[in-house]
Formats: structure tokens, C-alpha cells, sequence
């Protein structure tokens, strides 16, 4: 990333602390909002992840900024026996949790308090590794990496899904409008933390997407590299293996 992005400009805090401290604020409405800022489309980015691995028919999978459990939730469908959801925010897996324990999932999904960039698990642990808007909150990207490569089985699958820059007119005009206007307007509105909805998108704005991202995940060690744009490039599905 060329540019280091924090949600508190002011705070003299490191970016991890500040990301946990920023989505143990808005840990409460964020499932809501995040509807409204995607217009929904989030949730068929996600159906196109579980589609993918249910294909693998991988029989453990680490979901890591899990947040409040909704890819790990969805991912029930894939058929895994075994499925971690690790988040750094005490206050988003709390909401994961009771959202898991009200679907009786429990014996199946386990969430878990965790740093993505210190992962509390052996080498070649999980068949599949999820990462759905979460690497851009990554203090120090290529470490986090490098952690995912670690437990990821050898042949298993790592996927993310990140907000990415539209390149083609006028999509790309009409999407720095929305993130520089209407997204923090929507947060400030819904959300008691505005400085959360600023940073969400400007750091989507210097994260390195594309081709950037897969050399960096080529780099790591990774094979069968691919992006996929989706709904006219604001965000991409990446895949690679191990």
C-alpha cells in the first residue's frame, strides 16, 4: 500500500488498534450499513466465494476478519466440517456469535479472537482461507500474507474479496463521487463514528488492487493467481493457491 491509512488521523495508536477500536464502535449497525453502502450487492459477492469452494469441497476453512460472521455463515453451504471465523474486534465477533449460535451453528463454526497477522494455528491447518474486505485493515499487508500462505494446506485454496477502483468512464468518475460524498454521508448518518466511513473508503482508494495485488500475493509464494472485477470494477474476487 503506498500510503498508510488510518481511521483516526488524530490517535497515536498503531493501525491495528485503531482498526479494532474503529469496529468495536460501529460493531452494532454495521450489518445494516454495510446493505446500504453495497446496495446489496456484498451478499451475491459473497454467494460467488461460497459457489467457488463449494466446488473444492474443502473440509476445514479459516475465515479471517470474519467480523460479524456473515461469509462464515454463508459458508455453511460449501459442506466444511471445520469453519473458523478470526476477528480482532471483541465487539464484531460478539454479534458473529450470537448471529451463529441463533442459526444453531455452533458445532460447526467457531469464532475466534485473533490478530491475521499472528495467527494462532499450526502450519498447513485449513483446506480454504477466506478474506472478505479485510486485508486493506492489514497493519503491515505482506505479513498477513505471509501468515495465510503459513497455515493454508499445500494445494489449498485462499480467496479475497476486496473493494477495488473502477478504470472505465464513467464508472470511475461516478465512484469517486460515492466514496468521497455519499459513503462518509451515509456512515455520518447511520453511524455514530464517522471517522470509520472516511477511512473505509480511502483506504479502498490507495489499497493496491488488480494486478498490484496479485504480484503481491505471487510474491508471498501463491500459484493460480487470478482477479475477478466485479459489478463494474468497485470491488474483485481473488484466488490463488498453495
Amino acid at each position: 500500500m503506498s500510503k498508510k491509512v488510518t481511521p483516526y488521523k488524530e490517535s497515536e495508536l498503531g493501525k491495528k488498534e485503531q482498526v479494532k477500536q474503529m469496529f468495536d464502535n460501529i460493531s452494532g449497525n454495521y450489518d445494516g450499513l454495510n446493505r446500504v453502502i453495497s446496495l446489496g450487492t456484498d451478499v451475491k459477492w459473497r454467494k460467488k466465494i461460497v459457489a467457488f469452494l463449494k466446488e473444492k469441497s474443502p473440509e476445514s476453512i479459516l475465515d479471517i476478519a470474519t467480523g460479524t460472521g456473515d461469509l462464515a455463515i454463508a459458508m455453511i453451504k460449501t459442506g466444511a466440517e471445520k469453519i473458523v471465523g478470526l476477528d480482532l474486534s471483541p465487539g464484531m465477533l460478539e454479534v458473529g456469535k450470537t448471529k451463529v449460535s441463533n442459526k444453531s451453528l455452533q458445532d460447526t463454526i467457531e469464532m475466534v479472537l485473533g490478530d491475521s497477522e499472528n495467527l494462532p494455528f499450526d502450519d498447513n491447518s485449513f483446506d480454504a482461507i477466506t478474506v472478505a474486505f479485510g486485508v486493506r485493515n492489514f497493519e503491515n499487508l505482506e505479513k498477513g500474507l505471509e501468515e495465510i500462505y503459513r497455515v493454508l494446506k499445500p494445494g489449498g485454496h485462499f480467496v479475497v474479496l476486496e473493494t477495488s477502483v473502477p478504470t472505465k468512464t464513467p464508472f470511475k468518475q461516478g465512484y469517486k463521487l460515492y466514496t468521497k460524498y455519499i459513503l462518509p454521508a451515509i456512515g455520518k448518518v447511520f453511524s455514530k463514528d464517522k471517522s470509520a466511513y472516511n477511512y473505509l473508503s480511502e483506504s479502498a482508494s490507495v489499497f493496491p488492487h488488480g494486478e498490484a495485488f496479485n504480484n503481491i500475493l505471487k510474491k508471498i509464494g501463491f500459484i493460480g493467481v487470478e482477479n475477478k472485477p466485479q459489478t463494474m470494477g468497485v470491488a474483485s474476487i481473488y484466488v490463488a493457491s498453495k
